[in-house]
């Protein structure tokens, strides 16, 4: 197990700034079951959904953005779950651009790349090991979904979501797998032991024009776009 709690560039948990995270929420004082929880639902509620610069980011650095979508969420959660002893690893996928439109919008979501790089979190707790990827989307976000889309059942596609029920997606974890994009998924890389394995093979592809674009322009359309539906516009 040693190897699935070793720090690295990106899971930088001695990092001052989640040293001290860790302490005043008193992650580190938990049992393992309430340090898997309480983690969880910091990264899933605290941070909330939004796109950032990039996805090969260090926790530290996504700590302090207070945002991120799944790459970088996962890199923070994996972060402080290592750096409290529970083991962890990440699993690597590609994922349709059509589960993004609506948060995409317009030229950036035509010239987005129709496979995009999607990762979850796999946490080893009692010998058994946790698919969990409902943190992606913050709960404030997601409850404004439902209420713009209210009259929806069943399968969902868009806004960041891609799940079989909108109405009772399974993003609480209490000894279960969590999801809120896994439908979307169309190409499975396999598990790797740390973010920075994952991204040295699967980092996402765009020219250099488009990844100039997406950095200076698309990502803060997409994190408009979030914010007016956080807000029930």
């Amino acid at each position: 197990m040693d190897r699935y709690l070793e720090e690295t560039e990106l899971l930088d948990y001695s990092c001052l700034d989640i040293l001290k995270l860790i302490d005043s929420r008193g992650f580190d004082k938990l049992d393992d079951f309430n340090k898997i929880k309480e983690i969880y639902n910091f990264v899933r509620d605290e941070m909330l959904f939004g796109y950032n610069v990039c996805d090969e980011m260090a926790a530290s650095r996504i700590l302090s953005d207070g945002y991120g979508q799944c790459n970088t969420k996962s890199i923070l959660f994996m972060a402080l779950l290592r750096g409290v002893g529970i083991p962890c690893r990440i699993h690597g996928f590609t994922i349709d651009k059509k589960l993004q439109k609506g948060a995409m919008t317009g030229f950036v979501y035509n010239s987005a790349p129709r496979n995009v790089v999607h990762s979850w979190v796999e946490v080893f707790y009692k010998d058994k090991w946790y698919e969990l990827e409902g943190f992606i989307l913050d709960k404030e976000y997601l409850e404004k979904l439902k209420e713009k889309f209210k009259n929806c059942s069943g399968m969902f596609f868009g806004y960041g979501v891609a799940t079989k029920d909108l109405k009772n997606p399974i993003i609480d974890w209490n000894l279960n797998n969590t999801y809120i994009q896994s439908e979307g998924i169309n190409n499975d890389f396999g598990v790797y032991d740390s973010p920075d394995d994952f991204f040295r093979e699967h980092r996402q592809k765009m020219s250099k024009l488009k990844e100039f674009l997406y950095r200076n322009i698309g990502r803060h359309l997409m994190n408009r776009n979030v914010k007016r539906i956080r807000k029930g516009l």
